[in-house]
């Protein structure tokens, strides 16, 4: 069975059509043309605004135009994220701005074959595709916002201007459990570091090679980061650094990728001590068996080996080395705390995300969470502590504000009327520790009443991302079912 018989047919049919559009943050402009030229082939009022959104407008269907103007969100971009040994049809490294992902029915879910599927925000999208093109479906008035860039930046969300949307009510797309009703989301900030070191020649006679950390599961630095997953980053200085100055130098780091990914492989590369060698190679095997022992449970398939490495020209001189692995041993990474109102959620928590060395610099990246500004802020300043410690530059940037629950909202109390009528149960009212649009979307537009929806999707920013095929049909029927029975004007 091909993805695009499964039902609902239209949803899944413009969900496969974006798999074959390249569309990772900032690869957009094919997936935008994309949607414009979908809008206006069903003569529908379409614009591009400065932020690079595409606002399609749809007006009320006969007999629904005394209902209020409903705005439906989604991003258009996707979390590009492969497996190591993932190539395209030829043979080559996958390439997230060329290539098409290859959705695929395993069992009751939809996957993408070794790269990250898009269902986070595709199907969302799809689905305002779907709701857009259709004569039959009743609504009143209807905005659909499909925001750019969101996953690096909420680049989209940040550069819509006062005034765009006319519509006062705003369902997001982009939750990812389909029984849930999210109404509050956390806030964030990025810490941009830069540890700079002067590069010296490799000594003679050292054996080169490189230590690697893979198999780790990564997944969405948000919503999993309460799993307590294993840091790639974290784990490679770990082993790393009570060896540098005992007969190791480090010669270059790479390890994770996107800001919003826990990082799932790390690897630097290193001289060893000839004499040295053997104690290096059985402590990186305990190391590995530490892990595997400390992650039981919630790692299955941790991986940390020392592998052969062509020799380097230069390396860190060994007081940067030390400096460089305590820092990021030492930068706070995974939980900081648990809300207290609402059991279960993450209030605050940060991801190391993102180490590469050039021979000048080690650029590095943090993003921090929490539904408390405060906070929020306090992890920053730890983060900067660490960087003034270590002799690092470091910028914080991209600071948004989370969406604060209001359990009196209107738009909430319809859609639990409609889901309870349509399923026979009550959906649960939660928040997401995750960087929705609405809190910004919200800022510009004050008063705006917002929920947030969507199907049930596991293993977001992971090549293991799954979407659930009888959640996508429940998910449909119940945006329908939200827009027949809006709220009137």
């Amino acid at each position: 069975m091909n993805v695009k018989d499964l039902k609902p047919k239209e949803l899944w049919g413009y969900f496969a059509e974006m798999c074959a559009i390249p569309h990772p943050s900032h690869h957009e402009a094919e997936i935008r043309n994309y949607i414009v030229a979908f809008a206006k082939k069903h003569d529908l009022d379409v614009t591009v605004d400065e932020g690079l959104n595409v606002i399609v407008r749809k007006p009320a269907a006969a007999g629904m135009e005394d209902r209020a103007t409903i705005v439906l969100q989604a991003h258009l971009d996707m979390v590009p994220q492969a497996n190591g040994d993932k190539v395209n049809a030829a043979g080559k490294p996958f390439d997230f701005t060329r290539d098409a992902i290859e959705p695929r029915i395993d069992g009751d879910r939809v996957k993408a074959t070794g790269t990250t599927l898009g269902a986070d925000n595709g199907i969302g999208v799809a689905a305002m595709m779907s709701i857009l093109a259709s004569k039959e479906i009743k609504h009143g008035a209807i905005e659909a916002l499909f925001t750019a860039t969101e996953e690096t930046g909420m680049e989209g969300a940040f550069g819509l201007k006062e005034g765009e949307l006319q519509g006062r009510i705003l369902v997001n797309l982009d939750s990812e459990r389909q029984n849930e009703l999210c109404v509050g989301c956390a806030g964030g900030t990025d810490a941009n570091m830069e540890f700079p070191y002067k590069a010296e020649k490799a000594p003679a006679g050292y054996k080169a090679v490189a230590v690697e950390v893979k198999g780790l599961k990564g997944g969405h630095s948000g919503i999993e980061i309460i799993m307590q997953r294993a840091n790639a980053n974290k784990v490679l200085m770990r082993t790393l650094l009570p060896h540098l100055g005992e007969g190791v130098m480090l010669a270059s780091v790479d390890g994770g990728g996107l800001r919003n990914a826990i990082p799932r492989e790390a690897r630097a590369e290193v001289v060893v001590k000839p004499e040295y060698y053997a104690t290096f190679v059985v402590a990186v095997a305990k190391m590995e068996a530490t892990l595997i022992d400390e992650f039981k449970g919630i790692e299955d398939s941790i991986s940390l080996k020392v592998v052969e490495a062509d020799a380097p020209a230069e390396v860190f001189p060994t007081e940067a080395a030390l400096r460089l692995a305590r820092l990021v041993c030492l930068v706070p990474d995974g939980v900081v705390k648990m809300s207290v109102a609402m059991p279960g959620l993450v209030q605050t928590s940060t991801n190391f995300a993102r180490m590469v060395s050039d021979g000048k610099v080690v650029k590095m990246q943090s993003l921090t969470r929490s539904s408390a500004r405060s906070e929020k802020e306090f992890v920053c300043e730890r983060i900067v502590a660490a960087c003034e410690l270590a002799g690092a530059k470091i910028e914080l940037t991209g600071s948004y504000d989370g969406w604060n629950p209001d359990m009196s909202s209107p738009i909430l109390k319809t859609m639990a009327a409609s889901y309870e009528a349509l399923f026979g149960e009550k959906p649960e009212i939660t928040a997401v520790h995750a960087g929705l649009e609405c809190g910004i979307i919200g800022g510009v537009n004050p008063g705006m009443d917002m929920i947030s929806c969507g199907p049930t999707i596991r293993f977001p920013h992971s090549p293991d991302e799954e979407v659930n095929i009888a959640s996508v049909e429940r998910f449909w029927k119940f945006l329908v079912h939200t827009l027949e029975t809006a709220p009137k004007k």
